[in-house]
């Protein structure tokens, strides 16, 4: 079998490809194609890929494309992780939504509106050479938006499309470590959209142990999803929240640390990868690879040990000296992505949390609506949890960005530009009719200078 990556030059592709090697045997996979518009990226991210490969002394064939076609015919997976603009372009859009004071964060906020403006008509594109190239492969979307670009997809007809985070999966296992299991020993059930989620069940060796973690302060405490929340909102929600909800319910804490940081999550993001790849395209990675992958890896720590500390205002994770770093075992998207294959091919199957289409998952949304919730999944198919009804609440703020982002993947297809300043200002971040009017200009004006 083969998996074909477009997007293989975004920095997260290392970090696959070492997940895949403790398991791509197992799965049946011989080989991976990386395509990037950015070839000399591609180049750079490639020679990486093969060293981590050749330095465990395995034999996964990894092959860097010239050409969308030539990497993905024939192929039997399909990972889709683009960034249409560039690391830029999200700098753009934080800066675009602070200067009216609302969030731009690229998938809960504003910024998620545009970069789904550009991802998802090159996305559709894709997909019809996916169809034409490869019309029996399965396609893992993890171009942000997730959620919202899935939406898009599947309602184009290209039902063979699966949406993935990392985030549910990266909460469990740190749930695991913190509750001192296995993995398999705890169970969790998320239920919502992307990013917008909550965590309804938690079972250690079948016992149901939710209720005492929504009152441990240590533990919720210790674990990075949910340091951010005031303990009150946890729990009198009676759930442990998706990290994300801090947007919607701390959104004026967020708004002002990032303005009293004088920077934002997008800036540290391009600064960090400008410098590392200035730092690669100098040295000679084939004669050093491992000094280039150290200096990856170095980077890359930088860039997640960061995450989420300027929005809450927590302090950044300490370092680890450059030198003898471990690579990441692929926990993240590469992951859930090799979790679903693993339970796509075996009659026992495995728990996962996915975006797919609702089918009764939860009551108040329709059958075709892309949910985020736990599924089994199994030679048998796709099989989302049935929630049922789901408290106010939580039900209000899915519905609303569920109608959110309908109404923008139909602006973004029929380039309907006043519909795009509805759909805006439907987005609780939002909520404005002036402000997604003056939004939806920059972002224009913005798309059409690229």
């Amino acid at each position: 079998m083969k998996i074909a990556v477009i997007g293989g030059a975004g920095v997260r592709t290392v970090i696959f490809i070492n997940g895949l090697l403790k398991r791509y045997r197992k799965l049946h996979i011989e080989e991976v194609r990386l395509f990037d518009l950015n070839q000399e990226k591609q180049e750079i991210i490639g020679k990486l890929c093969r060293h981590v490969v050749e330095r465990e002394k395995e034999d996964l064939k990894v092959e860097v494309c010239g050409d969308c076609r030539e990497a993905v015919r024939g192929v039997d997976y399909i990972v889709t992780t683009i960034r249409v603009g560039g690391d830029h372009s999200r700098v753009q859009d934080e800066r675009a939504a602070l200067s009216e004071g609302v969030l731009g964060q690229e998938t809960t906020g504003a910024g998620g509106f545009a970069m789904a403006a550009r991802a998802i008509p090159v996305l559709l594109d894709y997909c019809r050479i996916f169809r034409e190239c490869a019309p029996d492969a399965w396609i893992f979307n993890f171009s942000n938006p997730s959620g919202m670009v899935t939406q898009a997809l599947v309602s184009e007809g290209f039902d063979r499309v699966i949406g993935i985070c990392d985030a549910p999966s990266a909460t469990k296992f740190r749930m695991a470590q913190k509750l001192g299991v296995t993995e398999e020993d705890l169970s969790v059930e998320f239920f919502g959209l992307n990013h917008l989620s909550w965590i309804r069940s938690v079972k250690k060796q079948g016992e149901e142990i939710l209720p005492q973690l929504l009152k441990d302060d240590a533990f919720l405490d210790s674990m990075q999803e949910f340091e951010t929340f005031d303990h009150e909102v946890i729990r009198s929600s009676g759930f442990l929240p998706n990290e994300y909800l801090y947007y919607y319910y701390h959104r004026e804490k967020a708004v002002a640390n990032i303005l009293v940081s004088g920077s934002t999550r997008g800036e540290t993001i391009e600064q960090v990868n400008r410098q590392m790849f200035a730092e690669l395209s100098q040295m000679d990675i084939e004669q050093n690879p491992e000094e280039a992958l150290q200096t990856f890896l170095y980077y890359m720590q930088v860039r997640e040990n960061s995450y989420m500390s300027i929005e809450s205002g927590i302090s950044a994770r300490p370092l680890l000296e450059k030198g003898n770093l471990p690579v990441p075992d692929g926990m993240g998207y590469a992951g859930v992505m090799l979790d679903c294959i693993e339970g796509m091919q075996s009659e026992q199957g495995k728990e996962l949390v996915l975006c797919v289409k609702n089918k009764g998952s939860l009551t108040c949304m329709a059958d075709e609506d892309i949910v985020e919730v736990t599924c089994r999944v199994s030679r048998d198919g796709i099989v989302p949890v049935t929630f049922g009804e789901i408290p106010p609440y939580c039900e209000n703020l899915i519905r609303t960005i569920k109608a959110y982002e309908k109404c923008s993947v139909e602006a973004i297809k029929t380039q309907d530009r006043e519909k795009a300043v509805w759909a805006l200002a439907m987005n609780p971040l939002v909520n404005s009719w002036s402000i997604a009017k003056k939004l939806e200009e920059k972002f224009y004006q913005d798309r059409c200078g690229q």
